[in-house]
């Protein structure tokens, strides 16, 4: 039995619930129980953002997550603030364009990922988080074109269809970034 806790943190307006609710998707697509706990400050865009993700093959007990398995940290302040809760062998994907030091642990794997660089010179300048996903679905395995499209298609609305390629190419920009 599989459980894996992910926590989603940066700026309001960068795309941080979405990511969230994607991974939250997925999991329900794959057949998996899921958790999706967002929180955020008093104003959306700009102010903290932070959401957390459970996927499991077992029941749910609490969204808590304290200890997350994975860290996805796309500003510094995000970074300084959950850095310490990541559990020892865990992942901190970070946006290394927005965060200009170095994780100071030696007990997780860090992925240095320059997400928004990478978003503006592809032509999809809101999408560093699906960069980040990307990345994510492919150094967890969980990289799958049929499961992402699907995944897509629940989480993007019908007035933004139009978003479902675009989100597809930064997701798969990210997963091969760095191959």
């Amino acid at each position: 039995m599989k459980t894996t806790k992910y926590l989603f943190s940066g700026f309001g307006g960068q795309g941080i619930l979405f990511s969230g609710k994607f991974l939250a998707y997925k999991g329900l697509t794959d057949e998996k129980n899921v958790s999706w706990l967002p929180s955020y400050g008093p104003e959306m865009r700009g102010g903290t953002a932070s959401c957390s993700v459970i996927v499991s093959d077992e029941s749910i007990g609490s969204p808590i997550v304290d200890a997350p398995d994975v860290l996805i940290a796309m500003n510094l302040p995000s970074l300084d603030k959950f850095e310490n809760t990541v559990r020892a062998g865990g992942t901190i994907i970070l946006d290394s364009t927005l965060i200009d030091r170095k994780v100071n642990r030696t007990d997780v794997e860090v992925i240095y990922l320059p997400a928004t660089r990478l978003a503006s010179e592809n032509n999809c300048p809101t999408l560093a988080n699906m960069i980040i996903v990307g990345k994510l679905l492919k150094v967890t395995g969980e990289y799958d074109e049929n499961s992402i499209e699907a995944t897509l298609k629940k989480v993007i609305s019908a007035k933004r269809a139009d978003m479902l390629e675009v989100n597809k190419k930064a997701m798969e920009i990210g997963a091969n970034y760095g191959d």
